[in-house]
């Protein structure tokens, strides 16, 4: 590589250690910064011309700042407007693309459009890995990107094969505690807690946290990010006494840092009001479940995924006081938000389907949920999430439970069946989490016993 493409390339590379992670969320952009490159925009437009390099560099900076004030509909066509300009200047293939190229797909993926994102992370690591190489640091950069897209869908095989690549490639270039390192290992563990492998889930949060910490100091954004992860799968596990002060802090940290309308303070005020929720401490979990949906809906829009989770939990919460003409509306909104943005086979269908289900069976209306629990376990089927499937396995169970014995004998015996199997792919989880998890799931295997010492 010599000449003028080889020096524009390694310009090129210094800009992109930075800008590959622009997209992310960080904290707040002030609106000054945002009218100072307005107004330095329209001077080189005026000035130099609107398909100047300088230009669309401009351009790029404003699609940084508008994205971290969740201003969507400003960033995306600024970052339409910036590829036009570099294709044009530079040629297809160049690192400057690539960078908006990714940027214009981070945009995509905050937004849950993730078939237009799709072709844009897979132009960007073919630019990357033929310009800077197959194990070039903003490669693993391009690698993460593209394997949270297929997290988002639940493509977790697709997915764990680049998160390790990713992590490798850092580990090589950068040393094991390298903050990108970290980024690699909260992704992985992610997919880890999907897929019911909590040992190895809880090993990678934790090395992630401890590394953040280290670098990036106690209180930043990415820190939160770590507790908040780590909180989640302790909650999920009714380690509650463990979770709560990580929720907290990682609450408190995005409070700080981070603009006031930030989705990721949302976040936190939805598994917070969760954990409050799951301890039947109704009275603290309602109003943090009105403020997360607020928020939510502000920032991302009223059919973003982000929008149907909450929706979900605030209806389990109404579900739980009997308040069932307030939970059926939210659970139905949930679920076509969820056909609109995944289609038909993704896991969330499942679990709105299951949820409204159990609504029904609650009141009871069993003709109702029996063919809603059958949808949703021809879909859990296939998620590769097994708590989901052991889920949906149990509440047949309970369905059957007095209709119909045999199939409710039937459909326990395969929600122990997939319990078991995950006990046995996570015998290295600590012993006080291996209680916690089985003390959590007691209830299937109580019921399964009660019908089957009723048959003899």
């Amino acid at each position: 590589m010599t000449g003028t493409l080889g020096h524009a390339l390694q310009r090129a590379i210094l800009g992109l250690l930075f800008a590959l992670c622009a997209v992310l969320p960080a904290w707040a952009a002030g609106a000054e910064d945002i009218a100072k490159l307005e107004q330095q925009l329209a001077e080189q437009e005026r000035t130099l011309g609107k398909e100047h390099l300088e230009v669309a560099k401009t351009l790029n900076s404003l699609v940084m700042l508008y994205h971290r004030q969740s201003r969507y509909a400003q960033a995306i066509p600024h970052a339409k407007r910036a590829l036009f300009i570099r294709e044009k200047q530079l040629g297809a293939e160049h690192p400057y693309v690539a960078q908006s190229l990714h940027n214009l797909a981070g945009l995509y993926r905050t937004q849950a459009q993730y078939t237009e994102a799709e072709p844009l992370y897979k132009r960007v690591l073919v630019i990357l890995e033929k310009q800077l190489g197959a194990e070039h640091p903003n490669v693993a950069t391009s690698l993460g990107s593209l394997a949270e897209l297929y997290r988002a869908q639940a493509r977790y095989a697709e997915a764990e094969q680049l998160h390790k690549r990713a992590l490798a490639i850092r580990e090589k270039q950068l040393g094991a505690e390298h903050p990108t390192v970290a980024t690699s290992l909260n992704n992985l563990a992610g997919l880890y807690k999907a897929q019911a492998k909590y040992a190895e889930a809880v090993q990678h949060y934790k090395r992630a946290l401890e590394i953040r910490e280290k670098q990036l100091g106690a209180e930043h954004p990415d820190v939160a990010t770590s507790l908040n992860d780590l909180a989640l799968l302790y909650r999920e596990h009714a380690q509650y006494a463990e979770a709560e002060p990580l929720y907290k802090r990682s609450l408190a940290i995005r409070e700080k840092r981070l603009d006031a309308e930030h989705p990721a303070i949302a976040t936190s005020l939805l598994n917070l009001a969760r954990l409050y929720h799951e301890q039947a401490e109704y009275a603290k979990a309602e109003p943090l479940y009105k403020r997360a949906l607020e928020k939510m809906e502000k920032q991302l829009g009223a059919e973003h995924p982000l929008v149907a989770t909450t929706l979900d939990n605030f209806a389990g919460l109404y579900k739980v006081q009997a308040q069932y003409a307030k939970a059926e509306p939210l659970f139905k909104r949930s679920l076509e938000i969820r056909k609109k943005q995944f289609g038909a086979g993704h896991p969330d269908i499942a679990r709105s389907l299951n949820n409204i289900a159990g609504l029904y069976r609650t009141q009871p209306q069993y003709a109702k949920a029996e063919p809603l629990y059958k949808h949703a376990l021809s879909v859990a089927a296939g998620s590769g999430e097994p708590e989901l499937l052991w889920t949906v396995y149990g509440n047949l169970l309970g369905l059957y439970g007095k209709s119909n014995s045999s199939l409710s004998v039937f459909y326990g015996k395969q929600a122990v069946n997939t319990l078991q199997a995950v006990r046995e792919t996570n015998m290295a989880m600590e012993a006080v989490s291996q209680r916690s998890f089985l003390k959590s799931k007691q209830e299937y295997y109580n019921k399964l016993a009660d019908l089957l010492f009723a048959q003899n």
